[in-house]
């Protein structure tokens, strides 16, 4: 089944079926077969077409009914947009009362309605098609009589609601029943869960802290969920967002965060109302990735699992576990696997889901043997990085990237302007829909080579196989301003730019093989950097970078993790890194070669030559580093060394920002001096375990 339906997550671990679950590709052939074979109008008209969609619907409703074990004459379903647009009919709509306690869960996008006690939902405001009679000059209106009418706003999503009736008619015949789904799902859940939670460390420390009411032994009491924070070998949380950059690297695709649940997340990790908004304070919002605040976490990781999952996610998983986050060798507590081994195995659904997995005598053996093939994973604990014997206090390379994730272009000297280096990110690749493309999307983007040249104003472009193409740095005051907007976003911020035209855009996609355009941002939009921005810090204005102007490394850290990643790799048969393939992987524009390995950790400012620059924070990695920037192929490495040296914790390099007034010019030369400042009371964090 998993062949036939679902060979689209090849290579992919998807672990995040309580957000949204994966349809089978039979749905997908049966809706569209239905769409061009009937023509469905709009429900609320009575033509031939609007009454079909409008026969079509009930059926629906019914069938969902059916699934809840309900009819009719007990219940009427209510479509709405989503789980929380059910959550808010039913809070503006019930007659609420002072201390009332209320629990209500939907997994949706409709509300199921008890007839009986339907008339004391009342509306506020009412849309079209749920009235019987209403006058537009006068506060006079009658709802329709039937429920689902007059909580039903405007066109429902018809063809959305047309869609379920394929996707019930495919669970069934993949699964067979609800039942089969939720014993072959918690077996999964119930397994990863005994395993995870014997998980230790060397020195015998657990590795994860789980969040749960129950002991996984009763389907009926618990989901196909599992609700944690990863721990080092000292009991430390690691931050949510570190595991979830880690997790990308191997194709594993999970949830991280509080997931709209406040309330879970204030009572499973004890943080209180005052916390909460002390959090707030700090910069932390809901969504973001700021993890820890004061080594305590602000979310967790959670995992779930559907009836397409088999028990090669849950082993997936779990190696991922030990390689990136146990400080090995790793250790299983037996009594834990105790309680595993006599439970019965997951479900396997009938002779559709046989094809895609073991049967169940070799299942059997496979979850016996298990715990055996997690173990033998456990890595060799990091030591420190020696100190580098270069010339400290020096800028000994300086980059620029005209073209946003695009190659590198590195030059000697090079002058600085109100918005970092100048023309440095003034250009963006974006999709058809003007959304920004980067090498996570695109990794072929850095054999793309922009090169500035100042004297005859004018950008370069180049790439294997292709002819240069040219463009102008600057273009005509009235063509520029005269040119329509093109408005993009930029790490959630708003930028205005302008199109380039269609011939770097014919360029652009004939090398990429997809059609793109190339935007360039506009000389009179400002963008002021607001992320992480401090009390009483005054305005610093950007390019079309994600953080901050300048982006800064130390090459002794580079010689740290080399020498770290050349001791894993060592006993792990993988690739090596040479200083200068790890410098360009970290495309930053500013490298420095300082006294000892992640000293640039204590800084709060340094200067440069003449330039006084003020640090904004570290550099957080994700999956962009594991791109070669001279083939645009991906690995695992080195993030996942980055990791393990740095005690979970994917931070490598310095945002730094300047205020350059307009009417003061400054250059920066390769050689210049670097100073540093650093607060009283820190101290260097080496690359260790």
């Amino acid at each position: 089944m998993i062949k036939e339906e679902f060979a689209r997550i090849k290579g992919i671990t998807y672990l995040d079926h309580a957000g949204t679950t994966l349809y089978p590709e039979s749905h997908i052939k049966r809706f569209f077969q239905d769409m061009a074979s009937n023509i469905y109008g709009n429900p609320h008209s009575h033509n031939p077409s609007s009454r079909l969609t409008h026969d079509t619907v009930e059926c629906v409703r019914y069938r969902i009914l059916q699934h809840f074990n309900t009819s009719p004459e007990e219940y009427t379903v209510v479509f709405t947009s989503g789980s929380t647009a059910a959550l808010k009919l039913v809070a503006e709509s019930f007659p609420w009362k002072a201390a009332t306690p209320n629990s209500l869960g939907a997994r949706l996008g409709a509300l199921l309605v008890r007839n009986d006690v339907a008339g004391i939902l009342r509306k506020t405001y009412f849309g079209g098609g749920t009235a019987a009679a209403y006058l537009a000059e006068e506060d006079f209106f009658v709802p329709k009589p039937a429920t689902s009418s007059r909580f039903e706003d405007g066109t429902i999503s018809f063809l959305d609601i047309i869609s379920l009736h394929h996707g019930f008619e495919a669970m069934e015949r993949l699964t067979g029943s609800m039942e089969r789904i939720q014993l072959h799902t918690f077996g999964l859940a119930r397994y990863t869960y005994k395993l995870l939670s014997s998980l230790r460390h060397s020195n015998g420390k657990p590795v994860a802290q789980i969040y749960c009411v129950t002991d996984y032994e009763d389907p009926s009491m618990q989901g196909a969920i599992l609700n944690f924070n990863l721990l080092d070998s000292k009991r430390n949380f690691v931050g949510y967002s570190q595991v979830d950059k880690m997790a990308s690297l191997f194709n594993i695709q999970l949830r991280t965060g509080c997931f709209c649940n406040t309330g879970a997340c204030q009572l499973y990790l004890g943080i209180t109302n005052q916390e909460m908004k002390s959090n707030l304070q700090a910069g932390h919002t809901c969504g973001d990735s700021m993890d820890l605040i004061d080594g305590r976490p602000t979310g967790s990781v959670r995992i779930s699992f559907g009836y397409m999952s088999t028990f090669s996610d849950c082993q997936s998983f779990l190696k991922f576990i030990v390689q990136c986050f146990v400080h090995g060798p790793v250790k299983v507590a037996e009594e834990s696997l105790k309680s595993l081994r006599p439970a019965a195995i997951p479900y396997t659904p009938d002779s559709q889901l046989q094809g895609s997995q073991c049967d169940s005598d070799r299942e059997r053996n496979e979850w016996n043997l298990s715990a055996a093939k997690i173990t033998s994973l456990g890595g060799e604990a990091a030591t420190p990085g020696r100190k580098s014997t270069g010339v400290p206090g020096t800028l000994i390379n300086l980059f620029l990237y005209p073209i946003k994730s695009c190659a590198a272009f590195e030059v000697n000297e090079w002058p600085l302007g109100p918005l970092g280096l100048l023309y440095d990110r003034k250009w963006m690749v974006v999709n058809l829909n003007g959304v920004g493309v980067s090498q996570k999307q695109e990794p072929r983007l850095c054999l793309i080579c922009p090169q500035i040249h100042l004297a005859k104003k004018e950008l370069s472009v180049h790439a294997t196989g292709m002819d240069p193409i040219f463009l102008p740095l600057e273009d005509s005051t009235e063509n520029h301003l005269a040119g329509p907007v093109i408005q993009s976003k930029v790490c959630g911020d708003r930028v205005k730019t302008v199109d380039c035209g269609d011939r770097v855009a014919a360029w652009l996609s004939e090398f990429l093989g997809k059609p793109y355009r190339l935007i360039r941002q506009r000389a009179d939009f400002t963008r002021d950097r607001s992320r992480g921005k401090g009390k009483g810090e005054s305005t610093v204005s950007l390019s079309l970078v994600n953080e901050a102007q300048y982006l800064m490394i130390n090459r002794a850290s580079i010689e740290a993790l080399q020498e770290h990643i050349i001791r894993r790799n060592n006993s792990n048969n993988h690739q090596h890194f040479d200083v200068q393939q790890l410098i360009d992987r970290f495309r930053a524009n500013l490298v420095v070669w300082g006294k000892e390995p992640f000293e640039e950790d204590d800084w709060t400012g340094v200067k440069i030559g003449n330039t006084i620059f003020k640090v904004a924070g570290q550099c957080g990695r994700c999956q962009m580093i594991g791109i070669d920037q001279s083939t645009g192929v991906r690995s695992q490495e080195p993030l996942q060394s980055l990791s393990a040296c740095r005690n979970g914790k994917v931070t490598f390099g310095l945002y730094l920002i300047h205020n350059l007034p307009e009417t003061l010019s400054s250059v920066l030369t390769v050689g210049s001096s670097v100073i540093p400042q650093i607060s009283a009371g820190h101290h260097n964090k080496n690359c260790t375990s």
